[in-house]
């Protein structure tokens, strides 16, 4: 027989090689957590001594599914949603299926109906939309592709599930910190308000407030960057109103940071500052920052787990939410007057 009639390995060829089940070969191709160390080695020893490679145009055949989870994101140069982006990017792999990616360089309809399109044309089974941005949900609703789509970042709606980080109560829970310290003046430097995060970030800075009777007047607002954090930070030097701050973002706590520093003002024994994310470097700032962590991994295996039970179950449209914590460091402490 020439090599040109020889027949490609099989799943069932590597099952009889290895002695398993060509059901556990299928769950250690699909990164299936329920499968022990030692099968999996020897499943992996069998593929690799076959040359086994699985083919996915056959399986779409058989299945009328493409594998394929199409991810449209937007404003990927933050930290927030590039990290949302590697979260449901990894969720996706380990369950077995292939990312295409759209990255937006304008958040318009125009475009994100051009790339739901593209995720059409490409017969995705579902679509994850990271455009944390009002009025996507509507854009989505109207264009309905035909396959589970899952909103990150928000809640959804009746026709679109949604997979989110709790904004408001991470920002509760940054403020609830400084209350606790014995602080009364607490301003808050918020991103964008055009962005979802951003809005909700300030809605539960002003709810934790409201709650203990402070005032609820100390708002700047910057554009999530560093840069504005600084210019925000040399204008509150001057001013010295709040005891403390609860900042949007780590970046633009970086730059208030810096500024203050300049400024001679101490960090936290003039003014105690609270970041959101916890960046990996947030625990190298000058000093080590006080922030909110999310956990995007987890965001991400969320979006997954509702959009599979959307693709294979025929599920209802649903949503779920992940909780942040507070991640306490040294940038916050007691007033200089508190008693």
């Amino acid at each position: 027989m020439t090599k040109s009639d020889a027949r490609l390995p099989r799943l069932e060829d590597v099952a009889e090689l290895a002695g398993v089940s060509h059901q556990t070969v299928s769950r250690v191709i699909n990164n299936h957590p329920n499968v022990s160390k030692a099968t999996r080695e020897k499943v992996e020893a069998a593929i690799a001594e076959l040359g086994y490679r699985r083919n996915t145009a056959a399986r779409s055949l058989v299945t009328r599914r493409s594998q394929t989870i199409g991810v449209l994101a937007s404003e990927l140069s933050q930290y927030g949603p590039a990290n949302t982006l590697l979260g449901v990017e990894q969720a996706a792999r380990d369950a077995g299926y292939f990312v295409s990616i759209a990255a937006l360089r304008s958040v318009s309809r125009d475009a994100i109906l051009d790339a739901l399109r593209h995720f059409t044309d490409q017969s995705v089974d579902g679509i994850a939309v990271l455009v944390p941005h009002p009025g996507t949900l509507q854009i989505l609703e109207e264009f309905n592709p035909g396959v589970p789509v899952v909103a990150v970042g928000s809640l959804g709606n009746d026709a679109i599930s949604g997979a989110m980080v709790d904004q408001k109560r991470g920002a509760e829970l940054a403020v609830a910190h400084l209350i606790g310290l014995g602080h009364r003046m607490i301003g808050h430097v918020a991103g964008p308000s055009g962005w979802v995060d951003g809005a909700l970030r300030a809605e539960g800075w002003r709810a934790a407030l409201q709650e203990a009777g402070l005032p609820q007047d100390l708002l700047q607002e910057g554009d999530w960057s560093a840069g504005s954090g600084y210019a925000i930070g040399r204008r509150l030097a001057v001013q010295r109103t709040a005891t403390a701050l609860f900042v949007g973002n780590d970046q633009m706590a970086l730059g208030i940071l810096r500024a203050f520093s300049e400024a001679g003002v101490r960090v936290p024994d003039d003014v105690s500052v609270v970041g959101f994310d916890d960046q990996p470097e947030s625990g190298y700032f000058t000093p080590p920052l006080t922030t909110v962590r999310q956990d995007f991994e987890e965001l991400g295996r969320r979006c997954m787990d509702i959009m599979l039970k959307e693709i294979e179950a025929g599920a209802a449209v649903s949503s779920t939410v992940v909780t942040p914590r507070l991640v306490p460091r040294a940038s916050t402490g007691r007033p200089s007057t508190a008693s």
